[in-house]
């Protein structure tokens, strides 16, 4: 059932729900997610059931400010790393961090809680023992993200006033598939009993940028909206890789190698190769969409074709709701243009990457 998000009697029913156990579709500015409280180990195990998703893959928890981020997070140990973008930074006294430790992160991971939240942006952090043992798929660690979108603010205050302090929230899609942009995705995906809040189409359009915090340095482990030079500056040093700080990435939302896949199979081409192939199968091109930046033409009547956008944040917000406009247009095979290789694409051309996987 899809229910007005801007309507107060629709905020309170939905938190009336999470509070009692069950599940609700939550808009945010990235996608829409499957919402769940995520200290009721009842309702995280309902929604790895509904999703089909391994029970070991960790949920990201959407909280409504900073302040229930102490709830969530643990305090740790003073964190080192380098200084702004470069020198090494000396190791803050054990005082200093005994400041911070109510909010249970390090000084670099506060200063992207500062800049970013509300927003897309979700950080990893040590977990609190005892607390969403099933959000965090059995991880010593947390995603923890505050969102933008107002429905999301509403519904995650609505939520604490009940006790509920934070929503394990997922795309609200099956696991592995498209993620959903509008409340009618969520619904053609779990049907009318699941209670959807409409919150529009999500502005951002593709999942948060996650940085790992747990490291003493920040790392990025999924690409999303915020560019990489943004969140360095932020962050006040630059991000660092697995090889360098010689420790497995933790697991978190959205890194399988296969992923965000429609059914059709999708396959990246270039402007050239896309020509070509139009070219070679001419009025007998079938069940084939296009989705391309560069301008082409088919003599086919039964081409999809449509044109993506020049700039990166207006095909962000697009993408997922092309490719299942193709499904359901029966499309057996998706061809993408690739997107260009600078940084403002990287988190579109991650979703493709992973999506092409996925076939």
């Amino acid at each position: 059932m899809i229910l007005d998000g801007q309507q107060p009697a629709s905020i309170a029913r939905a938190a009336d729900a999470l509070a009692a156990g069950q599940l609700v579709g939550l808009p945010t500015e990235t996608v829409y997610g499957l919402a769940g409280d995520a200290d009721n180990a009842a309702a995280v195990r309902q929604i790895y059931a509904t999703k089909g998703r391994p029970a070991d893959h960790p949920l990201i928890v959407h909280v409504a400010s900073a302040a229930q981020v102490a709830h969530f997070a643990a305090a740790g140990p003073p964190q080192g790393g380098e200084g702004p973008l470069g020198g090494q930074r000396s190791m803050r006294s054990s005082a200093a961090w005994g400041q911070t430790s109510h909010a249970a992160v390090p000084a670099f991971a506060q200063r992207l809680i500062d800049a970013f939240w509300p927003g897309p942006l979700t950080l990893i952090l040590p977990r609190r023992a005892g607390v969403a043992d099933a959000a965090a798929g059995g991880q010593p660690n947390i995603g923890l993200r505050c969102p933008a979108h107002p429905v999301a603010q509403a519904l995650l205050a609505a939520c604490a006033a009940r006790g509920v302090l934070g929503l394990a929230a997922p795309s609200a899609n099956r696991f592995g598939r498209v993620s959903p942009t509008t409340a009618p995705h969520v619904a053609a995906e779990f049907g009318d009993a699941l209670l959807v809040l409409d919150g529009g189409p999500c502005a951002v359009g593709i999942e948060s940028t996650i940085v790992d915090c747990t490291r003493g340095a920040p790392v990025l482990l999924r690409p999303g909206q915020l560019a990489r030079a943004d969140i360095e500056r932020a962050a006040g040093q630059r991000l660092r890789t697995q090889a360098e700080l010689g420790a497995p990435d933790p697991k978190a939302s959205g890194t399988l190698a296969a992923h965000y896949a429609p059914r059709a199979r999708v396959r990246l081409m270039s402007a050239a190769e896309l020509r070509t192939a139009l070219q070679l199968l001419g009025a007998d091109a079938r069940h084939i969409a296009v989705w391309a930046r560069a301008p082409l033409s088919s003599p086919s009547a039964h081409l999809l074709l449509r044109r993506m956008p020049d700039d990166a944040g207006a095909a962000a917000q697009q993408l997922f709701a092309v490719l299942r406009a193709f499904d359901d247009a029966q499309a057996r095979l998706i061809w993408v243009e690739t997107p260009p290789s600078d940084a403002a694409w990287d988190g579109v051309r991650d979703r493709l990457q992973r999506a092409t996987a996925a076939g």
